[in-house]
């Protein structure tokens, strides 16, 4: 049962749908993967042609003008891990100096090694499930 905010004009103050339909409707407002949530048309279309005269700011050069790098630029880990958690790591948090990278150690069976021979521990502790308090049944 869904609870109408304003009653109908014929009174109905409450909708009773089958679980499926209820489903379909939820699912109808997820927006599909990969896609904004705001898009823009006419004037203010991202490739408009007269959307640098409306929208304020210094227009992009145009793609051809654009050397292949400067197209494909990304931000570096280090620069997402800023931006996200407002945290440097290309900075030394106890002398405050520049840091490098010198290794890059994807294998689990090196990391688990590495860990064991410094302090004893495994990659990965033991499974356990998520926190719970006590529950009221009943």
């Amino acid at each position: 049962m869904c609870p109408v905010n304003t009653p109908h004009r014929d009174g109905t103050t409450h909708v009773i749908l089958a679980p499926q339909d209820f489903i379909a409707r939820l699912a109808a407002l997820v927006p599909g993967p990969r896609s904004h949530l705001t898009r823009y048309h006419g004037v203010f279309a991202p490739h408009a042609k007269w959307r640098s005269l409306i929208v304020p700011g210094k227009p992009p050069a145009p793609a051809a003008e654009r050397t292949p790098a400067e197209r494909h630029k990304a931000m570096t880990w280090a620069q997402r891990l800023a931006r996200v958690f407002r945290i440097d790591v290309t900075r030394c948090e106890y002398c405050g100096g520049p840091v490098r990278i010198i290794a890059s150690l994807t294998d689990p069976g090196v990391l688990e090694r590495i860990l064991a021979a410094r302090n004893g521990a495994e990659l990965h502790g033991p499974a356990r499930g998520p926190p719970q308090g006590e529950l009221a049944l009943g």
